[in-house]
């Protein structure tokens, strides 16, 4: 029979399990929106994120309640303190999403094919939500050799990035009158960026609550 602490910290990965998948399903729902031009879509974006806010608060809660009534230690303890920060990094990514998706509701038309290719612009999107995904595995099947793979997968959101301003500057130098459009790309990618860095934040939480380690100021 479970314990009552034991129930709480089962229902507290559930709750978090669910946020998750929304904000996966924000990303994917922006790069959705600007592949296809629908901005139906990233209106859905906008509006859901009261949703996730929402839910960043109740987790919050949950993780306080858990501190005041049942004091845990060890393992427990380092899984709540975990949450706590996985909770606010998928938070971020929310608002990342919600971003990208006002982006998008911004322009006229739709982004430029040639302009989406030179930047590798959809390769970076999939690349930052394949991450997010991949995080969420190692979290629900507490497998840290899954999150310590983000860190690596992040190198080529990082590469993408480093390389954004000289291909929109290239592209600008083409394509003057597209100009917003290109400044709109590399603001996207730069949000884009972020995800990955959320990601590895994400990624190193799993590992301290599993093994004990913080691997921050480590690199």
């Amino acid at each position: 029979m479970m314990t009552h602490l034991e129930t709480e910290l089962k229902l507290l990965k559930a709750d978090t399990t669910v946020m998750w998948k929304l904000v996966i399903s924000q990303l994917e729902k922006s790069l959705h929106a600007l592949k296809t031009f629908d901005k139906g879509f990233s209106r859905e974006v906008i509006a859901s994120e009261k949703r996730v806010n929402s839910m960043e608060l109740k987790i919050d809660r949950d993780c306080e309640s858990i501190f005041a009534l049942y004091n845990p230690v060890a393992v427990d303890l380092r899984f709540v303190l975990a949450t706590l920060k996985i909770n606010n990094n998928l938070e971020r990514i929310g608002d990342i999403a919600e971003g990208i998706s006002r982006f998008i509701i911004s322009e006229k038309e739709p982004f430029d094919k040639e302009l989406l290719k030179s930047t590798r612009f959809e390769e970076m999107f999939t690349g930052a939500n394949h991450i997010v995904s991949d995080v969420l595995h190692a979290f629900e099947k507490e497998d840290t050799k899954l999150a310590r793979s983000i860190f690596e997968k992040d190198e080529i959101l990082d590469e993408i990035n480093a390389e954004a301003n000289k291909n929109i500057a290239e592209f600008i130098q083409k394509h003057p009158q597209k100009t917003v459009q290109a400044l709109n790309v590399l603001s996207i990618i730069r949000r884009l960026e972020r995800v990955g860095d959320q990601s590895k934040n994400i990624a190193e939480e799993i590992i301290f609550y599993m093994e004990a380690k913080v691997l921050k100021h480590l690199e």
